[in-house]
């Protein structure tokens, strides 16, 4: 509810609070989904995925699925109208805008005019606060699906990739990305860290870099280490903590994102 949100974000400004907001909204459309059936055919991932399953302690922006199951069980602007619906009803200005679904990826920006200068986190009335929902339509093969029920902000039963394939999908964004961005190489600390996350999924990545052009050979359980060390040592590493620095949530861990340590970490 609308009127929530200022205890939600009493003592919090700036980043953070916007952060903290976005977030609250993401569950709450999340909710609209699942409720819609869209948990049915579609599977979460991404780093909003990340959050909500496992616990990263860095914020996301965007709603990222994968069209999994029968595209008969699939209306996303079906899944649009029962977001706005239900946030309307709980008192928000929405809009539904930037809908795109000519190609294989269908997007659109959950948008709500106002609501940060309500909240006192802008001077600007005509501001808004927006979430972005994208749906691959056409994911590459080899994807493991899991479901967890889960309370953030609300109860959800989340239809999701596995650990192994949310690796394989971290891994193509590593790679393949045009414009590398920071939050992906935070994620990839944050999951080689773990020593007891599961080995990526290879059938996924492989079919994933197919998809996207890839020109050297498939990648391998041997090989896949080092391809990535390759791409962590040429970046230009100071653009790499400018983009992710809005999104952490504790500053002592984005300390810890150094190449030296990324490099160690993958050398196994």
């Amino acid at each position: 509810m609308r009127d929530f949100l200022p205890e939600l974000l009493r003592g919090r400004t700036g980043p953070d609070a916007r952060n903290a907001l976005r977030e609250y909204l993401q569950a709450s459309i999340l909710g609209s989904l699942q409720r819609s059936g869209a948990m049915i055919p579609l599977a979460f991932h991404g780093g909003t995925a990340l959050r909500f399953l496992h616990g990263i302690r860095r914020y996301s922006e965007d709603l990222d699925f994968a069209l999994e199951r029968s595209e008969a069980d699939y209306d996303f602007r079906g899944y649009l109208e029962r977001v706005r619906s239900d946030l309307d009803r709980q008192g928000y200005d929405v809009r539904i805008a930037r809908l795109r679904e000519a190609s294989a990826v269908h997007s659109a920006f959950v948008q709500l005019p106002g609501l940060l200068h309500w909240l006192g986190l802008s001077g600007q009335p005509g501001q808004v606060v927006a979430v972005k929902l994208e749906v691959d339509t056409r994911p590459p093969g080899g994807a493991v699906l899991d479901t967890t029920v889960l309370r953030r902000h609300v109860l959800l039963q989340l239809q999701h990739h596995d650990r192994a394939s949310l690796l394989a999908g971290k891994l193509h964004a590593v790679l393949q990305r045009p414009h590398p961005k920071g939050r992906d190489y935070f994620d990839l600390l944050w999951y080689l860290a773990d020593r007891a996350w599961p080995a990526p999924n290879m059938n996924m990545l492989n079919h994933a870099l197919a998809q996207t052009g890839w020109k050297d050979p498939p990648l391998s359980q041997q090989s896949w280490r080092r391809v990535v060390a390759d791409r962590v040592a040429a970046l230009e590493w100071k653009r790499i903590l400018e983009d992710v620095r809005p999104l952490i949530e504790s500053p002592e861990e984005l300390s810890l994102l150094r190449r030296e340590t990324l490099l160690e970490l993958l050398r196994g």
